[in-house]
Order: structure tokens, then sequence, then C-alpha cells
């Protein structure tokens, strides 16, 4: 905390006390009060951020300007700070909060991008998310959301070399196990503890990992993820609000590979996460003759 203090008031911020902010596993953050006696939520890092809050903060204001999407205001961004406006914990989980989400995330996805991509890479986690321009959905998703942490220390220690060469086999066949769709604006790390709440209770979206990507891709993160039971009206209600193709339920698991190779290559989710992943990837595993 002493920390966030130094740069706050570096930044210009008269911060006189802050507590501790739960969640995130790459920053720490807390809630600063300021001796006018408002409040500010702030993030840094021990070490150099490189762009990290940047793009975070750039992130932020495209989904809001270009989505429609509720997200906190940006009041400072440094390579090692990141102040935002407070928002509040998502304490309502009824199914009215959940269907106000789905046509929040419908809205995000109606923005249609022209290739798949981002202007520059980010950031996922702790970790680089490679967001080179491609034309081609099935090539963009492989390469960049999946066989992308192949490399990772974590990853290679995970898995055997048949299990590698199944996951590439997976990958090939993307075009037959996922019916091709447009690129939208995504938000790019849409699980539960990214949806806060704004001050009236409406659902808000924080850190974000922004492309233009499959729609899906985001539904995959809440659908993947352990989250409360009236969220299940978040996937009826986006159906509603924006085109789901029929089947997609069936490919919500090849979706969230990204995502467990992400906890794996975080050292966030261990066997469980290596094991879901082999699950995935066994119908691609060569038949060795007896």
């Amino acid at each position: 905390m002493d920390l966030i203090l130094e740069r706050l008031r570096e930044a210009g911020f008269d911060a006189v006390s802050a507590d501790p902010a739960p969640g995130g596993v790459v920053a720490m953050a807390a809630m600063a009060t300021l001796r006018d006696g408002s409040r500010v939520f702030a993030k840094t890092l021990r070490g150099a951020g490189e762009d990290l809050f940047e793009v975070e903060a750039e992130g932020l204001r495209v989904l809001r300007e270009r989505g429609g999407a509720t997200t906190p205001e940006v009041l400072a961004v440094t390579p090692d700070l990141l102040v935002l406006e407070p928002l509040c914990p998502r304490v309502d989980d009824s199914e009215r909060f959940w269907e106000d989400l789905a046509r929040t995330v419908a809205a995000v996805h109606a923005v249609a991008g022209e290739r798949f991509g981002w202007h520059r890479d980010g950031w996922l986690g702790r970790l680089r998310q490679d967001n080179t321009w491609d034309e081609d959905g099935h090539t963009f998703f492989a390469q960049r959301r999946i066989l992308r942490w192949l490399p990772e220390p974590l990853v290679e220690a995970a898995f055997d070399g048949d299990e590698r060469r199944s996951l590439e086999r997976l990958c090939a066949a993307l075009p037959e196990l996922l019916p091709p769709q447009r690129p939208v604006l995504t938000h790019g790390d849409l699980w539960r503890e990214n949806i806060l709440a704004d001050p009236a209770g409406g659902p808000a979206l924080i850190d974000p990992a922004v492309s233009y990507s499959w729609a899906e891709a985001d539904l995959s993160m809440l659908w993947g993820s352990p989250r409360p039971p009236a969220s299940d009206r978040f996937f009826a209600a986006y159906a509603e609000a924006a085109h789901l193709p029929g089947g997609w339920q069936e490919r919500m698991r090849v979706f969230h590979l990204r995502e467990l190779l992400s906890c794996i290559a975080h050292d966030d989710g261990g066997r469980d996460a290596a094991q879901a992943v082999r699950e995935i990837i066994a119908p691609f595993a060569l038949r060795r003759s007896p």
C-alpha cells in the first residue's frame, strides 16, 4: 500500500490512505482515499510495467466508446500506475442482472471488424497476447489463441510430445469444428471477476484484453468458468439479442482451450486445467496399433 500511495502522489493525487482491493493476479490493487474524501481505484506493479496499463486503459475506452459498455473512467495512466474511478462489487446475481449483461455484451459484439486481431499486441494476465492481424479466423484462433501458449515453460512441462501433436491436429481441424464467423469487438477476458456494477447496479466491465475475434470466444469464458446459477439466463438473453449459430454449446469446450492453456501458463489451474485440455484433445490422438 505504501508503494501505491507513493505513486499516486507522484501522479498528482493527494492520497492519504489505501486499502487492499481483492482480485487480480498481476498487479497490486487498492481503493485509495484522497484528502478531499473522494476515492479512486489504483493498480501498480513492482517492476517496469511496459505497456500493460496503457493497453488496459485503451481497451476500457474502446469498449465504452465503440461498444457502448459501461467501463470505469480512466483518471491517469503511466507505465507503473493505472487510476480508475471506483465501481461497485457485483452483489446482484439475479437473472435480471445477467440479462442486462447479455445485452451489453451483444452490443459490443455488434461492432464488426474487417479482419481478426488488433493494431497492437496486448496482455492476458501477465503474459503477452499476440494480436497480429489475420484475414482468416481459423488461422487466427489456432495460431494466436491456442498454439501461442505451447512455448510457455509451464505448458511445455504439462504436456508430452504426443499431446502437443494432438492439440496441433485439433487446430488443423478447426474449419470442421467451428463455423466461419465474422470478426467482432471482444472483451477478451470475460469471466465473472471482470464483471462489476455501476452505481445504479447495472453491469460494468473491467480488465479487458480486446481484439477483433469470434463472439463465441468471449462467451466461452463465461461458459467455462464457475458462475452463479442465475447466469444461465445470460446465454438465453444473448441468443435473443444477437445471432448465435446452432450447436454453440458443443463448441464452447474448443473455444475454452485458450483459457485453460493460459491458466496453465500462469500457474493457475494446475492439474485440473491440464486434464481438461487432455479430455478435449483426446479425439485427435493418433491411435497406435496393438
